[in-house]
């Protein structure tokens, strides 16, 4: 599969949804409209915020990434990144003079900053993609992520071999200098085996997570991730219940796949996140903001957006582009569940580094993308 060049998206990824035997749960009457009570208290919890400061932060952010999207709409190309900062505003970068004028006019922080990092990370991943197609892997093994640091305007070639991110810095041709290696403990990898209610299991014994649900026409999807469905074959539900076959796989390049679901009497789309109140929108959360995972093997897990568009390495020839790095910690056996940041649908679980005792980062492959694949429309609450 050829590289993507790297694409600024302004308002991406759906309403994530899990199969489940039992119905939807209506939310209460005096839900907050920041989020669920659950997510409320999973970013309380993992995020250092009392009850009050969630509920403020997804509401600040919802409307960062409401501004966000319409700078972008109104500017375009001229937009170069954005992010939010430390006090939760709004920082867009662009070259054009006239342009930050507008962004300071909107609200927002205007960085001006001549250098597009994107540049520098098409570079690598044209090389990475390059390299694939030889004899030869097509990064070193060491070599387990890059990814845009909007912050800085560089992008960060993470490595646990400074030697070869250095090597592997220097495939950016002229555009080296704006790439940076940072050594890491462990590289990603991704994440399989799963347990609990919301597993998910192929008929040759894998088992991976229901991430969302879709449809075409009268036939429903499970999406899910595109390392889980390349198994193929018939996939069955938490209680051995089967589902219904593979029919699309997106991996590597991508990591997304889907499972038509043949067994209707038993199998319901549904609008719930792991038993949470409906999600009710899928605006792009701005890099910065808070973004929580669910998966069957630890639950609720919460972060932050770090970068859009990173490539990462899974070894074995195995490169995914255009996943979105978060600091949210997973395990195996969360692959393929859901990422949602209030109640904005997000992305699915791809992998990652770390884990839940110590901390790690985790990255998702962004849902709007494999819905334009597969003509595909969320199920909503």
């Amino acid at each position: 599969m050829s590289y993507r060049p790297v694409v600024r998206a302004c308002a991406a990824a759906a309403l994530t949804l899990l199969m489940g035997a039992a119905a939807a749960v209506p939310a209460a009457a005096a839900e907050s409209p920041a989020a669920s009570p659950e997510v409320l208290a999973a970013v309380q919890r993992d995020l250092g915020l009392t009850a009050a400061g969630a509920e403020q932060r997804l509401l600040a952010e919802a409307a960062a990434a409401a501004q966000e999207q319409a700078l972008t709409a109104e500017l375009g190309d001229r937009i170069t990144g954005s992010w939010l900062d430390g006090s939760g505003r709004l920082v867009v970068r662009t070259a054009d003079a006239a342009a930050a004028e507008r962004v300071t006019a909107a609200g927002a922080v205007a960085a001006v900053q001549g250098r597009d990092p994107d540049e520098a990370m098409n570079r690598l991943n044209g090389a990475a993609n390059a390299r694939g197609r030889s004899a030869q892997p097509a990064v070193p093994a060491s070599v387990g992520a890059w990814y845009v640091d909007e912050a800085s305007g560089q992008v960060v070639v993470e490595a646990t071999n400074a030697a070869d991110g250095e090597r592997f810095r220097q495939s950016a041709g002229d555009q080296a200098d704006a790439v940076r290696v940072r050594r890491v403990a462990e590289n990603p990898r991704p994440y399989f085996t799963l347990r609990g209610g919301d597993a998910i299991y192929a008929a040759n014994g894998g088992r991976c997570s229901v991430g969302f649900s879709a449809r075409s026409g009268s036939t429903t999807y499970v999406v899910t991730a595109g390392h889980c469905t390349e198994i193929g074959g018939t996939w069955s539900g938490y209680n051995r219940v089967a589902i219904g076959p593979v029919a699309g796989t997106s991996f590597p390049g991508d990591d997304y796949g889907v499972i038509r679901v043949t067994n209707t009497s038993s199998w319901t789309a549904s609008s719930q996140v792991a038993g949470t109140s409906s999600v009710l929108g899928s605006t792009v959360a701005a890099i910065g903001a808070s973004t929580c995972r669910s998966g069957s093997t630890t639950g609720y897990r919460c972060g932050t957006v770090q970068s859009r568009n990173a490539t990462v390495n899974y070894g074995g020839g195995d490169i995914v582009y255009g996943l979105t790095r978060t600091s949210a910690c997973a395990e195996p056996g969360d692959s393929g569940g859901s990422f949602v940041a209030g109640r904005q649908a997000q992305g699915m679980t791809s992998g990652g580094s770390g884990n839940c005792s110590v901390g790690g980062t985790t990255y998702f492959q962004p849902l709007n993308e494999v819905l334009s694949a597969y003509g595909l429309t969320l199920v909503t609450g």
